[in-house]
């Protein structure tokens, strides 16, 4: 039958060297290739390449919803069953998006249901879904097995709920049900905890259910029977209000869990109520993470103890512990590849973890009041070389403190050379090496110069266009970088477009960079992702130039309402093969 099937031309000219295997070994040959990235490479070998390559795709990623349409991706990719997609950018996390901005999930869903009819997995970051959209995908696709929500807004429970009713339906030979529901970190009308009343009882094929961001009390009768029917459940992460008495009788009844989110980690419990819990998390075999634990005081920390040692990610980031908290909970945690922590426990607690966390490989230190400046105590660089010293497999940092010096960095680099994502967020502005008041410009010199393999960095303090001149001689792997309050002049934004032939994805804010910079970048635009700029030095006659010089970047100005007509106050530049966006509010402006 594929033997048979009409072969298609690539869409682009060069691809036209032919290729002597079947369909059906290509198919093969190609099957267990899973990045999005080396599959794009494939299709562009031959015509034949390209044509296995775009029937045997079931998945696609599409990075922003900008730069491509539904209609051209489906034209595209005729068998796709699961797609990933990304709406606004991520500076909207900061609110320096205005609302109401776009990214809206409609439309998508509108040409999926002809095209798609047997989608399965929808997975979406930074949209803007509403209710009636959710209810759309579930009427839509009968075969839909697993939703997932992140930072998405415009969408209330009563669209979970929809998702809920319809989450059971019959086939012609097996129950196609849903297995996944992943809400997190979303903007949502949370107006009661109903929803998950709606999941009939005849439901059982549930394998992932996040709610730890909603707020409303939930029916725990309805959980605990749900959770019970579930026998396959792997992950459960339940929201704040969930107690340790109800925690408990929820895993004895799914001891099987990979993953748990708490609820609040603190109540008056009795002596047997305490023996039971520690049970339960001592018959959880097959934990591996473990989140959430809200309020969590050093009283019932030991009750985790039975389950900590087959953690390999553990996130504290809702858990204000202290030093000597952490530290115990850690000494039971040999195995830890993944740990998020709250400043609050602070350098000593750092220390803990480079003595007892050896094979650890992300770390990330988020802190606990970000706008109050008055904080003395927090993490410092004696915490991070603390940690560099024990934790030598370490490549992912994300790492807020208030003070840092260029010996520090320089420390931590040195002994850990691997490092992929380098996050380092010094949460003053402008903000030089504490105890030399120099730039920090020689700390990310290290970094680029050490780490060979990085591919996002973050840069922060007081920096000259001398950092961006390393960054742009030695980062020749660097695909993402993000940038507030640094620089000195244009100069520093072209050395980085000039010397970094990977950069995908170049976000800047508050930083004096102007009109050369931004058309520095003609060349290189079209090749990266996106640009945004925001609180710059750059006039809308610099960004008019630039849409008229690259007609296939999409060039959009957010204006804000007392702004300067002849300043540019926000500027997003991405790549597009669909031109312009039909959708823009009054607010944005596209050249």
């Amino acid at each position: 039958m594929r033997s048979k099937r009409k072969k298609e031309s690539p869409e682009s000219d060069g691809s036209t060297r032919a290729s002597n295997f079947p369909d059906e070994v290509l198919e093969r040959v190609l099957g267990p290739v899973k990045s999005h990235k080396d599959r794009s490479s494939v299709s562009l070998v031959c015509k034949d390449w390209y044509n296995a390559e775009r029937w045997s795709r079931t998945h696609v990623f599409i990075g922003n919803c900008y730069s491509v349409s539904p209609e051209i991706v489906t034209r595209r990719f005729p068998n796709i069953r699961s797609v990933t997609l990304k709406g606004k950018p991520r500076f909207s996390d900061f609110n320096l998006v205005p609302p109401n901005w776009g990214a809206d999930i409609q439309n998508w869903l509108v040409v999926f249901a002809t095209k798609y009819p047997c989608l399965e997995e929808l997975r979406l970051k930074r949209m803007t879904v509403t209710d009636e959209s959710l209810e759309f995908l579930a009427l839509s696709f009968p075969n839909f097995k697993a939703l997932s929500l992140l930072s998405c807004d415009g969408f209330s429970t009563d669209g979970i709920a929809a998702i809920a009713t319809h989450c059971k339906r019959i086939g012609f030979f097996i129950d196609r049900n849903l297995v996944e529901l992943d809400i997190q970190e979303n903007d949502i009308d949370d107006k009661s905890g109903g929803w998950l009343s709606c999941f009939p009882e005849t439901f059982t094929s549930l394998e992932i259910l996040n709610f730890a961001n909603l707020n409303s009390d939930v029916n725990f009768d309805f959980l605990e029977r749900l959770i019970s029917r579930c026998k396959f459940l792997k992950v459960l992460k339940v929201n704040k209000n969930i107690t340790l008495d109800q925690l408990q009788r929820l895993l004895s009844r799914a001891p099987q869990l990979m993953e748990l989110g708490t609820g609040t980690f603190s109540q008056d419990l009795t002596a047997n109520q305490c023996s039971e819990l520690e049970s339960a998390f001592n018959n959880c075999k097959n934990l591996r993470t473990l989140s959430g634990l809200w309020e969590a005081t050093a009283l019932f920390l030991p009750v985790l103890y039975p389950a900590c040692s087959n953690l390999t990610f553990l996130n504290l980031s809702y858990a204000a512990l202290q030093s000597s908290e952490l530290a115990k909970l850690l000494a039971h945690c040999p195995n830890l590849r993944r740990l998020w922590v709250l400043d609050t426990v602070e350098d000593k607690g750092l220390e803990a973890v480079g003595l007892n966390c050896p094979l650890l490989e992300e770390l990330r230190v988020f802190p606990a009041d970000p706008f109050d400046n008055e904080i003395i105590h927090g993490v410092t660089e004696s915490g991070f070389v603390a940690v560099s010293y024990g934790c030598r497999r370490l490549h992912y940092v994300l790492y807020f403190c208030r003070q840092m010096t260029n010996a520090a960095v320089a420390t931590v680099v040195q002994n850990c050379p691997d490092f992929t994502h380098f996050r380092l967020c010094i949460m003053t502005p402008h903000q030089p090496d504490y105890l030399t008041d120099e730039p920090m410009d020689e700390a990310f010199g290290a970094v680029v110069k050490t780490c060979t393999k990085l591919q996002r960095l973050a840069v922060s303090g007081l920096l000259t266009d001398l950092t961006f001149e390393y960054i742009g001689k030695y980062a020749k792997n660097l695909e993402t970088l993000s940038v507030a309050f640094a620089g000195s002049s244009d100069w520093g934004m072209r050395c980085v477009l000039d010397g970094c032939p990977k950069l995908r994805k170049l976000e800047i804010r508050d930083c004096p960079f102007g009109n050369a910079a931004l058309l520095s970048g003609l060349g290189k635009y079209e090749s990266m992702r996106s640009l945004w700029m925001s609180a710059c030095k750059v006039t809308m006659n610099a960004c008019r130039l630039l849409a008229r010089q690259m007609p296939r970047l999409n060039v959009e100005v957010m204006k804000d309402e007392e702004s300067d007509d002849s300043q540019a106050d926000k500027v997003y530049v991405y790549r597009s093969v669909s031109g312009p966006r039909r959708d823009a509010p009054p607010f944005v402006l596209t050249l």
